[in-house]
Parts: C-alpha cells; structure tokens; sequence
C-alpha cells in the first residue's frame, strides 16, 4: 500500500493540519503517518492557542515511523520555528527522502503566526533545496521572497525566484487573485496553468489539503503534473461539498472528494502491487 508522512501541527477542529492531511490521505488510498509539530486550539473561527512540541519531540516520532513503516513521500506543513525546521531537515537528507512537498505554512487563515521569522529564512535555505515541489499561495510566496505578489505575472517572477532556491517544481496557488483562481506550477523548463471557478465560500485548510493530495499522488508513483491535477481536483471536490460545521470558515469535505474523485484517475498512474519495501 502507497504510505505518506506528513509532519505537521494540528488543527482541533478537524479541517486543517495533521487532521486535513491524514483524512486526505486515507480518501485517496494512501496509508498515513504523521510526526506531530504543535498541538493548537482552533475551530473554525480561528486558532487560539499553540502549544509547540520540542525538536526532540518530533525526531524520535519521525525516526519511529520511519524506521518501521517508511514512506513513500513525505509532507511537510507548520512547523513553528527554526530549531524544528532545522531538525526535519536535517533527518530528510539522512533518511534520504527523494519525494517531499513542502507547504511553507506562515500563517492560519486567521492570520496566526505558524512560523517564526529565524523559521521563514531557515526554511528557505535548509528545506526548500530538498523540496520535490513546494506549495506556497500569494502571501506565502511574498515572505518567502520579501515582495508581493499579486497577479499572474507576479505569480511567474516568483516561480522562477523560488525554482532557484532548488525546489524541482514550484506551484503558486492563486486562491487569492481576484476572479477566478489560477495556479502556477513551474519546473525551470516548462510551466503549467491550473484554473478553476471561484466557489462562493470560505473554507480553511484547503491548503493543508492541496499539499496532502499532491504528496499523496506522488506516494501513488504519480509523475508531479499528474500529482498536480488529481490535487486540483480533490481540492475543489473538498471545497465545493464543504459541510456547514461551526461559526466561521467551513472545513474542507475529504469524504465526499474521496467518493466523487474519478477513480479511474488514481488507477491510471500509480502503483497498487505490494512490494519488498512496502508490505
């Protein structure tokens, strides 16, 4: 069975964080591991408060499960501040992790920081050289490279600013561009446009949720725009079938993207077979 990590905080309320990327993993046939970052207190309407676990904390749960299940592809979201970044880093390259998605998550929906400034800049040093793709929307992509980015031209110059930071693939996500959205996914060669309508609600957690699908797709032997389209997919699925639970941002609805997700999708590009690595 196809197996994802991912390496993340949590989110209480179910739509975001470990619970997001767990639920999205299991929809799409993939066996989930999780190495837990932060615990937080968050519903709907926002985060209240963060408990951050030690670099130590997140090691011994990371080498426990790869030591024992191992994983396919690995995905990285909150990760809360440097000494952690420096750790997950630092266990990616020992573990030798060739498939990595890296949600360079800085802020909830909210606007709540989820990572320290020493963070930002070490994660762009240490992480995103190791980065299979990595999945920043406008804002994310503006700290990182310390400019806005508010269009589709903006959305390119920064592709090609963060492709050089080593990532192989870089996709900006442009739910926040007015009118409709566009995704801009580049490989230092060749680019690729995802769009989609704009639906008329607010969910949180879809990044979370686009990350853990692109991750689960490569854990599948998904080529990345494969892995990129089945994410779109899912993503807009989980969006559009949001459930009306709590007071603010609706969560995502994984089951019904699950259901509805063509499976002759999943089918057509992964790898179901057992092996000697992976039973």
């Amino acid at each position: 069975m196809p197996r994802a990590l991912t390496i993340a905080g949590s989110d209480s309320g179910g739509g975001a964080g470990i619970q997001a990327d767990l639920k999205t993993f299991t929809a799409l046939g993939v066996y989930g591991a999780s190495v837990l970052t932060a615990v937080t207190a968050q519903n709907t309407r926002g985060v209240v408060a963060v408990q951050e676990l030690s670099p130590e904390t997140v090691a011994v749960q990371f080498r426990a499960v790869m030591d024992d299940i191992g994983a396919d592809a690995v995905k990285t979201g909150m990760l809360g501040n440097a000494a952690v970044v420096a750790v997950v880093a630092a266990l990616l390259r020992e573990y030798r992790v060739s498939k990595l998605v890296v949600d360079p998550t800085i802020h909830a929906k909210d606007g709540h920081p989820l990572l320290t400034e020493e963070g930002r800049r070490l994660l762009v040093r240490e992480l995103l050289p190791l980065a299979t793709v990595v999945t920043p929307n406008l804002d994310e992509a503006g700290a990182l490279l310390g400019r806005e980015v508010r269009s589709i031209e903006d959305m390119r110059k920064a592709a090609r600013r963060l492709r050089d930071l080593g990532p192989s693939w870089v996709v900006i996500k442009g739910g926040h561009l007015a009118g409709d959205p566009v995704d801009v996914a580049y490989d230092g060669r060749d680019w690729i446009e995802l769009r989609g309508p704009r639906l008329p609600r607010t969910v949180h957690g879809t990044g979370c949720t686009f990350a853990a699908a692109l991750a689960a797709g490569l854990a599948r032997d998904m080529d990345v725009p494969a892995a990129l389209a089945l994410a779109r997919e899912f993503t807009e699925l989980a969006i559009r079938h949001a459930p009306t639970l709590g007071r603010g941002h609706r969560p995502p609805n994984h089951v019904a993207a699950g259901r509805l997700i063509c499976q002759t999708t999943l089918d057509q590009s992964t790898r179901m077979a057992p092996n000697e690595n992976n039973r």
